[in-house]
């Protein structure tokens, strides 16, 4: 070869590798020019912060965020508390719809449900969480590329973007549990909403709370801080939430305001204007869920969003037009079980209480440890509450409607009001017609979605004719009206071949009482049902109509059950049946002893909620029976 082709040659290889050294330098700044994504998730707090109106609340760094980022101001966790909203976050799907709405459960989810991280993680980006996971269902491990207390973005790769939550404790309720003697913030200057007493325990506790909401601020501002310091801000988007609403007494775990409006702070830098919903320091009205954040974070960083997920994206280019309702849904708060269902759009928040007859106050046993329940509780059994603070303790109307706009507290019903027929009656629509299009889970007692989730997944389950929904949701809307007109129709439904609708004739004449006398001799026969809950609930319509003596025998069969939920069900109703109650603490007292020494192979070893409801009950009974 002469010279001029090796000079020739050497031009071509230099070429070549000038080339593909640029095409790698352009693939590097590609995956660089992604965005990273920052989740700063507090626990148990409502938007009781500087930036949206709070001037008793110290929270000068979420403030400064807020001014340099977009304040939502109609953002809503899925429920009031955080292991079925985490579960309806890291799925893009609602909780009720997926079977996993009940506190604490560990029900399968379908095969082609993946948590959201792991679609970023297949995308190449980093994904860490520091620390809790609490998604109510089986754990996906594969989501994260790493997640304990140690886990931080700052573990990548060189040049590999992330996506990183950090989960902040110190807001959790268990914080109040016990009161500290000395405060930052004022208990006899803390402002409490008017369905509290102020009680000296129930201003220590806000007092109390309102430094733990300063603690956690401050540990916000170590975060951005080091995204700061590790020149990671101008390429980094930024989510400040809290997980569901808290933390006192009908906040966490109820459906209103106080419990499901959470704070939302998104922070876009100016490199990413153009994926931001406004202008730094701007606040926006639009109507956001926590179905919607894991579907935004994929849209943002362009990772197509699968099209099982529920969620919607409100950023990014796959943002889909806003929703008109912000859907809410409570169901079995630790050892109490309940049932409800809400929708939320700009002005009025409409709730359906489809368990009216279980009064907003049923016993928690880790609710109970805040100083600011006991003292409530008191102060309502002297007689000392005001309509607005006795509400709690009573029986629950079966639907409910607030102007948001003007009663940001929740406490002026106005569901009887002839001037709101027309919203009512619009909004009862549109839930009914929500929960049939999401093909709502919840209306399934427990103890039968704890059979049901040992062989597949309940979103599966719910939508095969073995879950005949209409029928069901026609059955619990007449159980709940209080109405013996309607007795007939209930009747008549005590036959029905399937079990829930079974379920939900008897809950109707529970909620009757006496004026479902008509429907004993059912009820009766219902005492033999093969399906446990349907027997149990049977049980209590029973002694409802004041034959206890027929009842009690399978309340306390059902406490030897090898049904987790079947045991949790009847023990719910023997404590509701008071002093009436005391013939079957032998068979409480057995369980309950069993269960202390760990010998009862019935036991499910990862919940105790069962064994909560039996010793507080026991407790309950033997007080009775001293007095």
């Amino acid at each position: 070869m002469n010279k001029v082709s090796m000079k020739n040659m050497s031009k071509y290889i230099i070429a070549i590798t000038l080339l593909l050294l640029g095409s790698i330098k352009i693939k590097a700044q590609q995956t660089q020019e992604r965005p990273n994504i920052l989740w700063i998730v507090s626990e148990d707090n409502s938007p009781l912060l500087g930036c949206y109106g709070d001037k008793f609340a110290t929270t000068p760094n979420i403030d400064k965020l807020a001014t340099q980022g977009v304040l939502y101001e109609n953002a809503f966790c899925a429920a009031p508390v955080c292991a079925p909203s985490r579960s309806t976050l890291i799925t893009g799907m609602l909780a009720s719809s997926l079977g996993t709405e009940n506190m604490r459960s560990e029900y399968p989810v379908p095969g082609f449900v993946k948590f959201f991280p792991r679609y970023l993680r297949e995308a190449g980006y980093y994904t860490s969480n520091n620390a809790k996971k609490d998604y109510n269902t089986i754990d996906q491990p594969e989501a994260w590329d790493e997640s304990s207390g140690k886990a931080t973005y700052k573990n990548r790769k060189p040049g590999q973007p992330f996506f990183a939550v950090f989960n902040l404790q110190v807001s959790h309720e268990s914080n109040i549990h016990k009161p500290l003697p000395s405060l930052k913030h004022d208990p006899e200057k803390v402002t409490i909403p008017p369905y509290h007493p102020r009680t000296a325990e129930m201003k220590h506790d806000w007092a109390q709370y309102y430094d733990k909401l300063q603690t956690m601020d401050e540990q916000v501002g170590q975060l951005l801080q080091e995204l700061e310091e590790a020149g990671l801000a101008d390429n980094t988007i930024v989510f400040y939430y809290s997980d569901n609403g808290g933390v006192l007494g009908r906040s966490k775990r109820f459906i209103y305001e106080s419990g499901l409006n959470v704070p939302l702070i998104i922070r876009v830098p100016e490199k990413y204007s153009a994926l931001a919903p406004g202008k730094p320091g701007s606040r926006i009205d639009r109507l956001v869920s926590f179905k919607d954040f894991g579907p935004t974070v994929l849209s943002l960083v362009n990772v197509k969003v699968p099209a099982y997920m529920q969620g919607k994206p409100f950023l990014g280019k796959q943002q889909a037009a806003p929703e008109e309702y912000a859907f809410g849904f409570r169901g079995r708060m630790d050892e109490r079980i309940d049932l409800v269902r809400s929708i939320r759009d700009k002005k009025y928040r409409y709730v359906r209480n489809y368990m009216p007859h279980k009064i907003y106050g049923q016993y928690i046993s880790y609710l109970w440890q805040a100083p600011s329940m006991v003292s409530w509780q008191k102060a309502y059994q002297a007689g000392q509450l005001n309509q607005d603070q006795s509400r709690f303790w009573e029986p629950k109307p079966t639907e409910e409607l607030y102007d948001v706009t003007t009663d940001p507290h929740n406490i002026n019903n106005l569901a009887g009001k002839p001037e709101y027929k027309q919203v009512l009656e619009k909004m009862r629509t549109d839930n009914r017609n929500y929960l049939l299009q999401t093909k709502d889970a919840g209306f399934i007692p427990e103890a039968m979605l704890y059979e049901i989730a040992k062989t597949g997944s309940i979103y599966e389950y719910a939508r095969t004719e073995k879950y005949p929904l209409a029928n069901i949701l026609e059955t619990a809307e007449m159980a709940t009206t209080r109405d013996a007109s309607v007795l007939n129709k209930l009747t008549e439904r005590l036959n029905h071949q399937n079990p829930v609708v079974r379920y939900w004739a008897v809950t109707g004449c529970i909620i009757l009482g006496p004026k479902a006398a008509a429907a004993k001799a059912k009820l009766n026969a219902l005492l033999q049902d093969p399906e446990p809950a349907v027997r149990i609930a049977a049980a209590e319509a029973i002694s409802g109509l004041g034959d206890e003596t027929k009842a009690l025998p399978v309340l306390s069969q059902a406490l030897a059950s090898n049904n987790l939920h079947a045991r949790v069900q009847a023990l719910n109703i023997l404590e509701n049946m008071g002093a009436k109650a005391r013939p079957a603490l032998p068979a409480i007292r057995q369980f309950a002893s069993l269960a202390k020494n760990d010998k009862n192979s019935i036991l499910d070893k990862r919940f105790d909620y069962d064994i909560r409801a039996a010793q507080a009950l026991i407790s309950k009974l033997e007080a009775t029976a001293q007095k």
